[in-house]
């Protein structure tokens, strides 16, 4: 039998609008992502828009549920004990008695001819805090289909911690609430009864933040006295809570709590998982943050590693320029006329180049650039370690642990295994940093790159290409001059001549060697500085890729739920109006 036979047109279209907002809530997260049970919720709260009035009675064991709808039925038709008597949830519902009707391996239905069952179907539930712990998730994933819940306490173990608890679970769900004090009669006046009235209401009101609908009677005396036909005061509670029902469960109310509660079920899941996105987003946002961060040290690594090494090229061209300099003065101090038996012997002259001029200049340059390697080779190694300890705190945070613990998917997992396949990679790269090794194979590569421009033997460029063509030049003028005996010419034209063309080509010499060594360090170097802030952009490439992927679609999501749980309020403020 189904609720659309007491709807009117109007009621019937917001009915309608309803099943639409829930069908629309369920796809926003099959394409995000949905625990199993919460998409179970939503289906049953689809279905239960179909269903008649589901009134769910719960309490701890023991608390007289069965009792109650006994009471309420006429008759003990449920079985009753002081042990644990249900094991799984029973729905009754109108029809002849016969054998329980299977459902599920949780849930049973069985049929009574009572009137109240005709547009009405209750719920009888196992036991909370029962030996079987099982019985309490049971209880726990059945209530979001109920319509409305009274639950029951007794009065001698009045509104226990655990019945705290659960009843605060159920509230989560916006379900109408009746609280029911059962065995009152067990109480000996009425100053205890207005005791445990008054503990259990302000109990409700402190830790749930409602008043309740409180009643305090007892079932198992309504029911006993009503088989002998009594008519005594201690009905009277039991018939005010019968008179309550009846009021509550007219066709208006059963038809707003029927379209009510769907939709506190769906906008209780709406904005649990509105909350996670947004959580995520949070995560996100920090982790983007994080991210740039590092971004800012790669950059200000690569900005200052160039103006480092700008430096270190400075040091290797002043020993170009004191070598420079040397040479000027050699050839300004040798080729003289005064000493011109010391130029006529070219290997003197040689030597005398070689240790006055050039000395220790390749030794030195080669120290230099030994330096430039060892410190790109350490600076590398550094913004490992910084990017590895950046990374390494947003492995755990508290916005991730609370958002971990709420993950219905592999966001957390997954946001968890990039970080830690950064870090791993990162450790590695570190642990298996061989600065020795990364050394050499770059002292080798620019070696090779210098070879080329021929620092390794700089002494026999300057020789070799320019004194050379001075001293010989020189000695062939001496000697034709001297045969010719004019020797004073030979001070006062050739030699000076000779002198300035030297400086001149020596000058041009150095300078192509200065510009040829820059650039074969600076190109080795733009190569090693791209490669290693190429290999430390790539370890964070796939963390960054998820990042911008996440946020791209949470933020989808989560303006789709905030449509969504706009149009649920506004929905069920209508039917409250």
């Amino acid at each position: 039998m189904s609720i659309l036979r007491l709807l009117n047109e109007y009621q019937s279209a917001i009915w309608q609008r309803e099943r639409d907002l829930i069908r629309r809530l369920l796809q926003i997260l099959n394409g995000w992502e949905i625990e199993t049970s919460d998409s179970e919720h939503l289906h049953q709260a689809l279905d239960q828009l179909n269903e008649l009035f589901l009134l769910v009675v719960v309490g701890e064991f023991n608390s007289g549920k069965s009792a109650l709808i006994n009471a309420l039925l006429g008759e003990s038709f449920l079985k009753e004990g002081v042990t644990p008597t249900t094991d799984r949830i029973y729905i009754v519902k109108h029809g002849e008695p016969g054998n329980p009707e299977f459902i599920n391996d949780d849930v049973r239905v069985v049929r009574y001819p009572a009137e109240i069952l005709r547009e009405v179907h209750i719920v009888d539930t196992p036991g909370t805090n029962a030996v079987m712990r099982h019985h309490e998730a049971i209880v726990r994933e059945f209530v979001p289909r109920s319509d409305m819940v009274i639950f029951v306490t007794s009065a001698d173990r009045p509104f226990t911690e655990s019945e705290r608890e659960f009843l605060e679970n159920i509230r989560k769900w916006g379900k109408k609430v009746v609280v029911i004090i059962n065995k009152i009669d067990i109480l000996q006046d009425a100053e205890a009864i207005d005791e445990v009235v008054s503990f259990v209401s302000n109990q409700v009101q402190r830790l749930l933040d409602f008043e309740p609908e409180l009643f305090q009677l007892s079932a198992r005396a309504a029911q006993q006295l009503k088989a002998d036909d009594s008519d005594s005061k201690q009905t009277e509670p039991f018939q005010r809570f019968q008179e309550y029902l009846q009021d509550t469960l007219s066709k208006e109310s059963i038809i707003n709590l029927k379209l009510l509660n769907p939709l506190g079920v769906s906008l209780k899941i709406a904005r649990q998982y509105k909350d996670l996105a947004q959580k995520r987003v949070d995560v996100l946002a920090d982790d983007s943050a994080t991210l740039q961060k590092v971004q800012n040290q790669l950059e200000l690594f690569e900005s200052d590693t160039q103006a480092e090494f700008g430096r270190h090229l400075d040091r290797i061209e002043k020993e170009l320029l004191s070598m420079r300099m040397r040479g000027e003065e050699f050839l300004d101090d040798r080729l003289r006329i005064l000493k011109i038996r010391d130029m006529l012997n070219s290997k003197k002259m040689r030597t005398a180049f070689e240790s006055e001029v050039v000395g220790d200049t390749p030794q030195q340059i080669e120290h230099h650039v030994e330096e430039i390697i060892d410190w790109l080779v350490e600076r590398e190694l550094r913004q490992w370690r910084l990017m590895a300890d950046e990374l390494g705190r947003r492995k755990e945070t508290e916005a991730l642990r609370d958002a971990a613990k709420q993950a219905a998917g592999g966001f957390a997992y997954n946001r968890r295994q990039l970080l830690d396949s950064v870090g791993a990679q990162a450790d590695q790269v570190i642990a298996s940093f061989d600065q020795k090794a990364e050394a050499a194979r770059l002292t080798e590569s620019v070696r090779e790159s210098v070879a080329l421009v021929g620092l390794v033997e700089v002494g026999a460029i300057s020789l070799g290409l320019i004194l050379s063509a001075v001293l010989t030049t020189a000695a062939a003028d001496v000697t034709g001059i001297l045969a010719a005996g004019v020797i004073g010419i030979l001070g006062l034209a050739v030699i000076p001549y000779r002198r300035s063309k030297a400086k001149r080509e020596f000058r041009q010499k150095m300078s192509q060697l200065q510009e040829s060594l820059r650039e074969v360090l600076s190109e080795n170097f733009k190569r090693e500085l791209e490669r290693s802030v190429g290999r430390l952009r790539e370890a964070i490439a796939p963390y960054r890729r998820f990042i911008l992927s996440e946020e791209d679609q949470l933020k989808g999501v989560l303006s789709e739920l905030d449509d969504t749980e706009v149009e649920f309020q506004s929905l069920k403020e209508e039917i409250e109006r």
